[in-house]
């Protein structure tokens, strides 16, 4: 490479307006290459039957949807040499030695859960592409090469969609599992603790999921961009340099309850000022370089003639670093305050979820760069993520890196999420590439 990593790492605003057409990049992956993509990609078809959903997919943590999901997805890691279980949190684990039993493990994986109404590919193509290295490295004979084991890990919950909290399956492996949440309840008003249950878990030994820091090496993941830089750019792929800064809250705004005849002098209407405010914020992120999203809004009472007492909106902030995001929120709270006070309202903010940005190690990094130019036969570059992965969560324990396919559109969270079979081959190819070129330099040092 010609250049530091650091100097090809590129923040997601540098992306034109209108992406060009899809065409092949210079390199081309091999037939079989081809045709093990459009494996992967049937497998992520199969997986989208596992669903709650009538028309549409979603399949949440611990759900017999999700236990449906797993023994069809053991059968292909067990195809490709890996002993599998699952682990005491609900996280599905395939592990293959190294050329020696009881070495380190270099984990590879994503997650299985959804959201509701999603795409095919979020995570699920992460989790595919594990398996197909896995299979790779096992039918050469490469494995018992390695100086480290492999695993495989289809996360059981990353999204959060059934109890609320996020990344479950990934702070249990990283030890960082909080006992509180098995009292939250789902929509149904089912007990995390009585999902366990019903999955045939012990929800008191969650925690024994925690790897020690000696288990493994590394944790790298494969994941579709969610983003439209990669087709701007006509790229099949990137690494991730780091992965955003992310905080949510849930602000309530409180004024009075009147008739629609109240003059505008006397109203303290707490729509209004919530609309004044979630327009401030739009503005202030994207002047900040962050962004946002207040994607749920709810007014009370809800009279078509009644000014609303109350409303209660989301908020998340995201920035390439902590001191973007915290910057970006301070302005967001003098902008509130400042409505606040022209219209007579008050204001209360609960904080929900926080995470500071994750830089991802420079070794592990670097092997998937090199993997990217072999596959790609093009320079690599990197991009911050503003999604949140399972590697925020890992991060406690292990070093991370990521792999970055492109996605049609960058639509992610969506049935119209869309990937080609080239970009799937030149992800897969990179991604092997980049597990010899950490085996390569661990045989080095």
């Amino acid at each position: 490479m010609n250049t530091s990593l650091k100097d090809k790492a590129m923040d997601s605003t540098d992306i034109t307006d209108t992406a060009p057409a899809f065409s092949h990049p210079s390199g081309r992956p091999n037939e079989w290459a081809c045709s093990e993509a459009s494996i992967m990609m049937d497998r992520c078809d199969q997986l989208a039957e596992f669903s709650q959903m009538e028309h549409g997919i979603e399949r949440t943590y611990l759900s017999p949807e999700m236990s449906q999901a797993y023994q069809l997805t053991s059968s292909w890691m067990e195809e490709a040499g890996l002993k599998v279980h699952i682990d005491p949190a609900g996280n599905l684990v395939g592990k293959v030695e190294g050329r020696e039993d009881g070495l380190p493990s270099l984990i590879l994986g994503s997650h299985l859960d959804s959201v509701p109404d999603a795409g095919k590919y979020d995570g699920i193509l992460g989790v595919v592409s594990a398996i197909a290295v896995a299979k790779r490295l096992t039918t050469s004979g490469l494995m018992g090469k390695l100086p480290f084991s492999l695993e495989v890990v289809g996360f059981g919950d990353e999204e959060g969609a059934r109890f609320g909290a996020t990344l479950l399956g990934s702070y249990a492996l990283a030890g960082s599992w909080n006992p509180a949440w098995l009292n939250l309840k789902d929509s149904n008003g089912i007990s995390m603790r009585q999902a366990f249950l019903d999955f045939g878990l012990d929800p008191d030994r969650v925690g024994t999921a925690a790897l020690n820091s000696t288990d493994a090496l590394g944790y790298m993941e494969l994941h579709i961009e969610q983003g439209p830089i990669l087709e701007s750019r006509d790229r099949s792929l990137s690494f991730v340099s780091s992965i955003a800064a992310a905080s949510r809250y849930v602000i309530t705004v409180t004024g009075e309850s009147r008739h629609i005849a109240t003059p505008y002098n006397l109203r303290r209407d707490a729509l209004t000022a919530a609309a004044e405010m979630i327009e401030a914020i739009d503005r202030i992120s994207r002047e900040a370089g962050a962004r946002s999203n207040v994607g749920e809004i709810s007014a009370f009472p809800g009279g078509v003639n009644v000014i609303a007492g109350t409303t209660t909106f989301s908020l998340d902030v995201r920035a390439g670093t902590d001191d973007i995001r915290d910057s970006t929120l301070a302005a967001i709270w003098h902008a509130i305050d400042v409505v606040c006070a022209s219209r007579k309202v008050s204001v209360e903010r609960k904080l929900i979820h926080t995470a500071s940005a994750v830089t991802c190690d420079a070794q592990l990094l670097s092997c998937i760069a090199e993997g990217i130019e072999k596959a790609e036969g093009k320079d690599a570059f990197g991009l911050v993520s503003f999604p949140g992965h399972d590697g925020m969560a890992v991060s406690d324990l292990l070093p991370i890196a990521m792999l970055y396919v492109r996605c049609k559109g960058g639509i992610s969270h969506s049935p119209d999420e869309s990937v080609r079979e080239i970009d799937v081959a030149f992800g897969v190819d990179a991604f092997e590439q980049a597990v010899e070129a950490l085996a390569a330099r661990i045989d080095e040092a």
